[in-house]
């Protein structure tokens, strides 16, 4: 005889199979840890990994090498990324909740479920980007100055999808903006290393949210809501190869002009072999997507981990030679 496994009260449809907000967190926490997304931490890493490339791409063009205050920078990036991007997905769920009561994969979400008020999410998210700033504070004055004006395309980007076709697009300025404050954090400036890495880590988004957009493809068309998934549509495949090219290409650019003016020849390689390494998931990645099959969908877009992982720890090997 077969058990089935009842979901706990409250659980998001696509939220992990027993993540730790649903088994181990207080009831009365769990629908403000949903509106977050605790539940579902591919997108805190995704926020992450561009952070920690943009520090220990600087970290590897410093004859210094990786610091103890480096690790701050990653230390502190990684509270950040799990607070702004919870912050960020209370802004977007506020501004979508009418919208997503009429998706089959998100009407189940804190705010059109009422499991939440409007109310006391805007507080939640207000003490999520209070104690983020408090952490952006510990970095020099030019890092302050980006992570504020970061702010400016998370506001945007919820709407995005209402005039867009290419939404995906600025999620992938608010998503990667860490690869340009990481750096700066490190260097105290920016330059052309870390704008040609922002623009790689853009052109990795549009892959891996062209890949999640195609589960909601359906019901996008039905309430009118635009994405690179609808746009595509049958020649999806095509554009992913473009936008993997395009990611593999501007990472190995940006190393290039980070590291070979220091002429170090073992660290040019193990970052570039870090890149390729990098863009050989995204082809194992298109090599079993699906498009029409959700579950195949979101279990490729949540493999975007450890692609990005394993170009940070390429890039961490290097740093420390």
């Amino acid at each position: 005889m077969t058990e089935t496994r009842q979901m706990p009260e409250g659980q998001v449809i696509d939220a992990v199979d027993r993540n730790w907000v649903d088994t181990w967190a207080p009831v009365a926490t769990r629908p403000y840890l949903r509106l977050s997304r605790a539940d579902r931490p591919i997108g805190t890493w995704l926020l992450l990994l561009p952070c920690w490339w943009g520090v220990l791409l600087a970290a590897a063009s410093n004859p210094a090498g990786l610091g103890l205050f480096d690790l701050w920078i990653m230390a502190g990036c990684a509270l950040g990324a799990f607070l702004m991007r919870g912050a960020g997905c209370t802004w977007n769920d506020i501004s979508d909740r009418k919208l997503d009561a009429q998706v089959a994969r998100t009407k189940s979400r804190p705010l059109p479920s009422g499991q939440v008020s409007v109310k006391g999410a805007v507080v939640w998210m207000t003490l999520q980007a209070l104690v983020s700033l408090c952490i952006l504070l510990t970095f020099n004055t030019a890092a302050i100055a980006l992570g504020v004006l970061a702010l400016l395309p998370v506001a945007i980007y919820p709407f995005a999808k209402r005039f867009t076709w290419w939404p995906q697009v600025f999620l992938g300025v608010a998503f990667n903006w860490g690869a340009l404050l990481a750096w700066t954090a490190h260097t105290g400036s920016l330059s052309l290393a870390p704008v040609v890495l922002y623009l790689a880590g853009i052109a990795w988004t549009l892959f891996y949210d062209t890949i999640y957009a195609h589960q909601d493809k359906e019901d996008d068309a039905l309430i009118g809501i635009k994405s690179t998934a609808r746009l595509f549509g049958d020649n999806s495949i095509w554009w992913l190869r473009l936008f993997l090219a395009a990611s593999v290409a501007l990472l190995s650019f940006a190393i290039i002009v980070a590291l070979v003016p220091e002429a170090n020849v073992m660290v040019l390689t193990l970052a570039l072999c870090g890149a390729w390494a990098f863009g050989w998931h995204m082809v194992w990645q298109l090599r079993r997507l699906d498009t029409e099959d959700w579950t195949v969908c979101m279990r490729l877009f949540r493999s975007n981990r450890d692609a990005g992982l394993v170009f940070a720890l390429f890039l961490a090997a290097a740093a420390l030679l």
